[in-house]
Parts: C-alpha cells; sequence; structure tokens
C-alpha cells in the first residue's frame, strides 16, 4: 500500500483544510515517517492508505463541503449528542425525541395516542390517562399536536417538564422528563380549538393555551347570524404546580377574547415578565360558507390590512381570577371580555395582516412578529407598549371596546425579511433567524439595526424552526433546524405521501449552511424546542422495585418477589406477577369463560436497559416492563381458549423462553 502514497499527497495537495481534517481522522499513521513522531505506525500496526478518502468521494460524488458536514454531524457509536430536541409528532400525537448533530431519533413519547411499543394506552393507568383526555362528543384516539415547551426557571430550560398540545381537540398534556412519560392530560369545553399553546411563563407558573377558531364559549350551538354576539375565543392559563408536577385545574383560569382567529402566543420576560403576546387574524370576522353565497373563508378574512397583537397583563389577571371576578363556564373560571376591558387586563395593537408568528427577544424588550401577507418582521417595542398603555394613549377601539394603540408608536421598526415571513428564533450574537415559507429560506438579520445579513436556502416551504435554546433568555446559538413541509426530489420516493425534512443548519459557519437531510415520516411534525443534553437527568432504573411511572411512587398492587400468587373474587381474577430475566411467576394463569382478568405485574429488574414486555395473544395486551416498574392491566376473557403469553422484548439469551399460558377454561 506504501506505493499509492505519493498519489494520494499528491491528491490532497490542493484540498480544503476540512477535507485534509477527515483524511487525518480517517487514514491511519503515515508509514514513511520516522518512529515515534506525529503520524508514524506503531510498531506492529496495519498501514492504512489516506488515498481511500479521495477514492471514496469520488466514487460517491461528494465535495469538500460534503465532507465538511459530515465532520460536523457524525457521531461515532458510544459519543453523546450535545442538544435533545423535542418535536411535536402532528398527527401521530406524540413526541419524536431527536439528537442534535446526529439528527438520531432517540424515543418516541406517547402521549395523545396509544404507543405500543411503550404499552402506552394498554394498561388500567395510560388507558385512564388516555380517556382524560376525552371531550363531551366521545373518545379521542388522534391528535394534532403543534407546539412543544420545556419547563422554565428564570427564563432558562431547566429540563424537568415538558408540555405538549393538541390544535383539533384542544388539550394540553405533561410529560415528566424524569422518564420521559407523560402523566397528565387537561382539557376543558370552554374552547373547541386552539393555536397559540403550550408556551409557558418563565418560571412556569402558567401554560399558555389560546383558542383559534370562535365558537360559543362552553359548546353551545349558535348559528353564524349571531357570529359576533355568540361567538368568543378564549385565552387559558394553566396553573402549573410544580411540586407536584401538575396542572391545577382549580386554580386555572381563562380570559374572554373577541371573535377573531387569536394564533400563536409567547409570554415576555425579564423586563416584559407577566405579559403575554397572542397575535390574530381575520379581525374581519368571516365564517366562509362558499356554497351559502359567501366568499370563501381565506379570501374573506384578508381583507384587511391590520390584525391585532393581543397584549394581556396575565399576572393582573390572576389576581383578578383570585379576587373571584370570574364567572364559570363549563368547568373553566373566565375573566369577562368587559371585565378584562376595565381592569386594563388586554390592550391591541395592529400588526400587518394575516400574521403568524410571535416570539420575544432574548432581552424581553421587542416581540417579532411575522406577516404571511406581508414582506417584513415587525419588532414591537414591548417597554414603549407598557408606557401607552399606563398613559392610556390610544387611537381607537375594536368593535367590542377593547383600546387600540398606535402602530408607529409602538413599533421599533421593521426588517424586510422576503415573501412570507412565520417564525423567529434567536442566537447568542444580537441575530435573529425567520422562516420565510414562500422564498424557503432562513433569513438571518440583525437585532440591532433590522437588516437581513444572510439567507439558508431550505428545501422545501419552511414552517417553524428551532435553534439551540433560542427561545430563552440566553440562546446557545451553533444549530438551527429548519422545519420543512415539503420534501420532493431529496430522497427516495416512496409514494404521493413525502415525509417532512428536517435540514440541521451549522451557525458557527463563517456563512450558515445546511450540513444534514433528516426525513421525518411521522404525521406533521410542527415545531419543536432544543435543549443541552446535560441540563437533563433522566433515571436509569425505577426505584423502588414497583414504581408506577405516572406517580413516581410505589405502587399500591406491586408484587415482591416470592409473594406471586393468584386469587378468585366470583369472577374476577387478581394475579399477582414479577418478570426477570428469563420468566414470569407465575407462566400458567388459569381463568373461565367471562372472567374479568386483574393483572399486577412488577419487574424485579434493576440493571439498566433491561426492559421486558408481556404480550397476550388476542387480548389486546402489550406492555412495556423497564427495570423496577409497575403494571396494572384489566381485561376480560370471553372466549374459551389457550392463549399464549410472552416477553416481547428481547432481554437474554433465553428470550423466546420467557413465555406462557392464559387458560380460559369454558363455562360450566
Amino acid at each position: 500500500m506504501t506505493r499509492h502514497i505519493p498519489f494520494v499527497r499528491l491528491a490532497l495537495a490542493t484540498a480544503a483544510p476540512a477535507t485534509l481534517a477527515l483524511a487525518a481522522a480517517c487514514s491511519g499513521p503515515d508509514p514513511t515517517a520516522a518512529p515515534g513522531t506525529p503520524g508514524s505506525a506503531a510498531p506492529g500496526a496495519a498501514p492504512a492508505a489516506s488515498g481511500d478518502l479521495a477514492a471514496l468521494m469520488k466514487a460517491r460524488g461528494l465535495s469538500e463541503d460534503d465532507v465538511t458536514a459530515a465532520l460536523k454531524t457524525y457521531t461515532p457509536t458510544g459519543k453523546k449528542d450535545e442538544y435533545f430536541v423535542f418535536a411535536s409528532g402532528g398527527h401521530g400525537g406524540n413526541v419524536i425525541v431527536i439528537g442534535v448533530p446526529s439528527m438520531r431519533i432517540l424515543k418516541y413519547i406517547g402521549v395523545f395516542t396509544p404507543e405500543p411499543w411503550q404499552g402506552y394506552g394498554f394498561d388500567d393507568p395510560t388507558r385512564a390517562l388516555l380517556r382524560s383526555g376525552d371531550r363531551a362528543v366521545g373518545e379521542l384516539n388522534w391528535a394534532d399536536m403543534h407546539h412543544p415547551a420545556l419547563s422554565e426557571t428564570g427564563g432558562e430550560y431547566d429540563g424537568q417538564y415538558l408540555f405538549v398540545n393538541d390544535k383539533a381537540n384542544p388539550r394540553v398534556a405533561v410529560i415528566n422528563l424524569k422518564d420521559f412519560t407523560t402523566t397528565q392530560i387537561v382539557t376543558t369545553e370552554l374552547i373547541q380549538s386552539e393555536h397559540g399553546a403550550t408556551f409557558v411563563t418563565p418560571n412556569t407558573d402558567y401554560i399558555i393555551e389560546s383558542s383559534q377558531y370562535p365558537t360559543p364559549l362552553g359548546g353551545a350551538y349558535a348559528d353564524f347570524t349571531k357570529f359576533n354576539d355568540s361567538y368568543r375565543g378564549a385565552v387559558i392559563l394553566w396553573k402549573f404546580d410544580r411540586e407536584k408536577g401538575k396542572i391545577d385545574k382549580a386554580q386555572s383560569f381563562a380570559i374572554e377574547l373577541p371573535p377573531y382567529m387569536q394564533d400563536l402566543a409567547d409570554a415576555g420576560k425579564k423586563v416584559s415578565d407577566g405579559w403575554l403576546f397572542i397575535n390574530s387574524i381575520n379581525t374581519e370576522r368571516c365564517w366562509g360558507g362558499n356554497l351559502e353565497g359567501n366568499p370563501p373563508l381565506e379570501s374573506c378574512a384578508s381583507q384587511n390590512d391590520m390584525d391585532y397583537l393581543h397584549v394581556i397583563n396575565w399576572k393582573k389577571a390572576a389576581e383578578i381570577a383570585a379576587a373571584g371576578k370570574t364567572t364559570t363556564i363549563s368547568d373553566m373560571r373566565v375573566i369577562g371580555l368587559q371585565t378584562a376591558i376595565d381592569e386594563q387586563l388586554l390592550t391591541f395593537v395592529p400588526e400587518p395582516k394575516s400574521p403568524h408568528g410571535v416570539d420575544v427577544t432574548p432581552d424581553g424588550t421587542g416581540v417579532v412578529v411575522g406577516g404571511k401577507l406581508d414582506t417584513h418582521t415587525t419588532v414591537y417595542d414591548i417597554p414603549k407598549i407598557l408606557q401607552l398603555i399606563a398613559a392610556k394613549t390610544y387611537t381607537g377601539k375594536d368593535p367590542y371596546g377593547v383600546p387600540i394603540l398606535d402602530f408607529k408608536a409602538a413599533i421599533k421598526g421593521q426588517c424586510e425579511i422576503g415573501l412570507g415571513p412565520l417564525h423567529t428564533v434567536f442566537d447568542d450574537k444580537g441575530f435573529a433567524y425567520t422562516s420565510v415559507f414562500i422564498e424557503s429560506v432562513v433569513a438571518k438579520w440583525s437585532l440591532a439595526d433590522l437588516k437581513v445579513v444572510d439567507k439558508v436556502s431550505t428545501h422545501y416551504n419552511i414552517g417553524h424552526l428551532v435553534s439551540a435554546e433560542g427561545d430563552t433568555v440566553s440562546p446557545d446559538g451553533k444549530y438551527l433546524i429548519a422545519m420543512n413541509k415539503w420534501a420532493l426530489d431529496r430522497f427516495a420516493g416512496v409514494g404521493p405521501l413525502l415525509p417532512q425534512n428536517f435540514q440541521l443548519v451549522d451557525l458557527d459557519a463563517a456563512k450558515p449552511r445546511v450540513i444534514y437531510d433528516m426525513p421525518l415520516p411521522l404525521g406533521e411534525p410542527h415545531n419543536a424546542q432544543m435543549i443541552k443534553a446535560d441540563k437533563l437527568k433522566p433515571i436509569e432504573v425505577y426505584k423502588p422495585v414497583g414504581t408506577n411511572p405516572l406517580t413516581h411512587e410505589k405502587d399500591a398492587f406491586a408484587v415482591e418477589g416470592g409473594k406471586e400468587r393468584i386469587e378468585r373474587n366470583g369472577t374476577d381474577v387478581h394475579v399477582y406477577m414479577t418478570a426477570i430475566r428469563s420468566h414470569f411467576t407465575p407462566d400458567i394463569v388459569r381463568a373461565k369463560e367471562g372472567d374479568t382478568i386483574h393483572l399486577h405485574l412488577t419487574s424485579l429488574e434493576q440493571a439498566h436497559d433491561a426492559t421486558h414486555g408481556l404480550a397476550i395473544g388476542s387480548h389486546d395486551i402489550n406492555i412495556s416492563l423497564e427495570p423496577g416498574e409497575h403494571s396494572n392491566v384489566t381485561f376480560k376473557v370471553p372466549k374459551a381458549g389457550v392463549y399464549p403469553l410472552y416477553c416481547t422484548e428481547f432481554c437474554s439469551a433465553l428470550h423466546l423462553e420467557m413465555a406462557g399460558y392464559l387458560l380460559v377454561e369454558p363455562k360450566g
């Protein structure tokens, strides 16, 4: 192989530093170097030809930029990612956990829909958890998840909890990041859809959920002829009890809003802590009806030059709610619209038509709004807004009496951004990054002078974007992910339904550039948040043995080794079972046709990653048992027969032998 070295050196003589770096990393030591010098071969070591790299690049048609991207994203086995990304699973109703920079999917978290591998929705506690999110119309087995939000302390991610929403069936879920498990789902019939969720206040006192499509509050019926009087929006502030890790519904409240389509939301921070901001569309108050002689909703709702940014004093609103100045609609305390006006809780500022993104700057002094039908991002000056509100310097009122501030007096300025600006995130160097949907780019611009300094092409139709800790008080920069809606010509054909395309952008490069394309074929992943991996402290096993993941306490039915048993009480059969490599105890369960089985199953394992599963054929039973976990499952056995049960997780050399039977005797 040494005869190839001169050729390799010639081939790499004019190579870029990135290529040389990869060559050094991938090639073996230089066998021509003197022993003991850098690059020399160790005695007995087999030499490797660095020319293999150049040949490989040529064979695969790789450029030096490709090699650089590979260096920046390749994460060898055993090495861990610097960041976690929590991305919404869109129509799948779950959360997708992704490592950065590797862009490897690490986990799905079952939230609003069953997740069989984790047994989520198949045992009693998680079945009940899913059903706790059902609404008056009936069971819900899908969701349209949009906006994950990490818990914060002082405006910084603290790595303790994650909150997610369901736009279609307005619900909010709590995920405990000790074990990446959903522990609570809450809903209210007050509203029938939402979009401005789930955004948290800087110390996670409240989780914001604002309605999108106006309806009569509480789920009542009213014809569109009564739209202006009977239809309303609302913003709900769900009170979070950090000590319990639960939303306290009794301490939560809502504020009635006019019947516009409230859209996205964000909470103020630092100087603007105590305020929240929601943009809106359809101040025209259109409802469609294109077969009833009315214009389509999308054209009618885009007539006005301005819509309204909602500025809400949530801290004062919490005081008003605590003082009892509310009415109860469905199961929610509601501050009425007139009370919100009288108490100066709600103020409007005009914003360019059809706005979408609304993002508070890291220092809390500005809020950036992107207008879908505008070419600018508008930066509002929050201290100016608060001064104008305090002085009651208004230019008028909306049809419901909500005071309106002067647009020019309330803004810092506008940045000419491109066609279709949407969402904005931030870095640690004073730059903002805005997704531009129609132009399919990420625009990098300066918060200091409101000028674009660069654009990164994306493929294609970018929606949300996320940067490393980019909506905290101290963004990291480093990485950004463009969350693209289309992926045509990016990947191998898979039929007419294509994956989404998450593109990793290197922000530390002299010119930001895409360094990884990641197909994501799971619903329409909508938004994400990116947190330093070392902020999370997930557990490795459940302690004590017999822990219920929803409570993180020992379950009342936990089973100790040596105390396994089967108890019959009429037609109820209680099975107290344990699992450990490589058997269940008991491994034969006898029942009679028509019985109800109550299976209490504890994993006695305490070894990291020693997961077991339990499947029972034909009965829709599939349980995942992490080390030390306890699960309770209730099911009926309506038909006599012999049904195998077995471990579904490959746990040991005798995994296939980790099995047993459910014997159901015929009646009589």
